[in-house]
């Protein structure tokens, strides 16, 4: 396999660098090659980022780039790679623009033309859903959920139906309301594993039915200190229970035709057991 160095870093470039999420070895090499070779370092945290860059001996200039000024800086940056200059971006941990700063700058530059070339590496959301024991063909990533408690459940709500596995972060003050809002709005009975300073030395990755999880999370402060992912079971379908689609198109057809007409139309339109529709229709007319 070619391997990636100095000479070949390229001018007129920005490189996406992930960077570790605790524990330094996580960092590749060809990150490091990057890092110490590039022309500039755009970092969402100089201080930060430099302590990480003292600690592997790279000498890199620095540049701030966060939330609160990347959309100025961005035009900056760009006439910098326009003019020849080679850029990592780096966010504090794991992966940039996974809830990090990075997105006006990459969308900027693909605008314009300048080549995005990006580095595979850390991200704890990748970690926690590759350890979390739930599907992991197809998942949802939400990032943070809602501060406050309307938008939280608003969210949440939204997403009782969704069959992926839905990835979200939170932060310490927040997890015991979180969670709440997940009996809320999801049951007490939905699965959710909680993967906590991953790769770090306190490192827990616990599971539980939600209602559970709350109660578990409530015996010990600790266990609601640090980073943390939640992974939540997608819904699971009742395989006999009737489309709500279904359900909406039996209804209207009732107004105008005799319910065996009426179910066997929707059966055909959507795919469903006429019986099931029939018998669902004479309960309702029961009830």
């Amino acid at each position: 396999m070619k391997q990636l160095d100095r000479a070949e870093i390229s001018a007129s470039t920005l490189y996406i660098v992930p960077t570790p999420i605790g524990n330094l070895g996580d960092i590749t090499q060809r990150a490091l090659t990057v890092l110490s070779s590039v022309d500039l370092v755009a970092a969402e945290d100089t201080r930060h980022t430099g302590l990480l860059l003292q600690h592997f001996a790279i000498n890199a200039r620095l540049f701030a780039l966060h939330d609160h000024n990347e959309q100025q800086k961005a035009e900056l940056l760009l006439t910098k790679l326009q003019e020849g200059q080679s850029i990592a971006l780096v966010s504090d941990a794991g992966t940039p623009l996974i809830n990090d700063p990075g997105y006006h700058l990459v969308r900027r530059c693909r605008e314009a033309g300048v080549r995005v070339v990006p580095l595979p590496g850390a991200c704890a959301a990748i970690a926690a859903l590759s350890a979390a024991g739930l599907p992991s063909d197809r998942f949802c990533y939400e990032g943070f959920l809602p501060a406050k408690t309307k938008g939280r459940c608003d969210v949440l709500r939204a997403l009782v139906q969704e069959p992926r596995t839905l990835i979200f972060y939170e932060s310490t003050h927040r997890l015991l309301d979180s969670l709440q809002d997940m009996v809320t709005e999801l049951g007490a009975d939905r699965y959710v594993v909680l993967a906590r300073e991953l790769t770090k030395t306190w490192e827990s990755i616990y599971g539980a039915p939600v209602g559970e999880l709350l109660a578990w999370v409530k015996e010990d402060e600790n266990r609601r200190k640090g980073e943390m992912v939640l992974i939540v079971e997608g819904h699971k379908a009742d395989e006999e229970a009737l489309p709500p689609d279904a359900l909406r198109t039996l209804a209207l057809l009732q107004k105008e035709l005799p319910l065996k007409r009426a179910a066997a139309l929707t059966a055909e339109i959507h795919g469903v057991k006429k019986n099931a529709l029939y018998k669902y229709a004479l309960e309702q007319q029961e009830a």
